[in-house]
């Protein structure tokens, strides 16, 4: 039932779409300044990550760590660049509704990073946000770009009944 309203009512739609703007102006907050200031560096970050997988009760589990020291560290530059411009994108996507579920998936997946690097604060309240935006699907979007982009989209990329019908018996024996 909750998942029906959240993917049919209309005033779901305008509930997530608040929820959406706010998610969407966190991480473009976030990744506004991160990008314009141009000195972005995740070194510190990602150490201090890799400094919490020690002692009795370590913040960062082994598996986690192993990814910190075995490819995010290396790849620092990489991550130089993946971050700043990930949550500056995704914060563009979920405010101007555009790629909606797949902002909120990606944003989704760095909220976890962030968390599984034993960062927690606002992390666990925009993943259930964003959460929210992905079980909604396109009801989360109708009030942003993607209820014109979507249908655009599908009706271009998508074969049209009569070519399926012909492709299907062009190639019937």
């Amino acid at each position: 039932m909750f998942l029906k309203f959240l993917k049919e009512n209309v005033y779901a739609s305008y509930v997530l779409t608040v929820l959406r703007l706010y998610v969407g102006w966190k991480w473009l907050d976030a990744g506004w300044g991160k990008t314009t200031q141009g000195n972005f560096d995740a070194t510190g970050f990602l150490k201090g990550a890799l400094s919490k997988a020690t002692g009795e009760n370590p913040a960062v589990q082994s598996w986690w760590a192993g990814f910190l020291k075995g490819f995010a560290i290396p790849n620092n530059d990489l991550f130089n660049i993946l971050i700043p411009w990930g949550e500056l994108f995704v914060g563009l996507g979920l405010i101007f509704g555009t790629f909606t579920t797949l902002a909120a998936l990606m944003g989704a997946v760095m909220n976890f990073s962030y968390m599984f690097s034993g960062s927690i604060s606002t992390n666990p309240q925009m993943v259930l946000v964003e959460v929210l935006i992905l079980v909604a699907g396109f009801n989360a979007a109708k009030i942003g770009l993607d209820r014109w982009l979507i249908p655009y989209i599908t009706n271009r990329f998508t074969p049209k009944k009569d070519q399926r019908e012909s492709s299907l018996q062009s190639s019937a024996p």
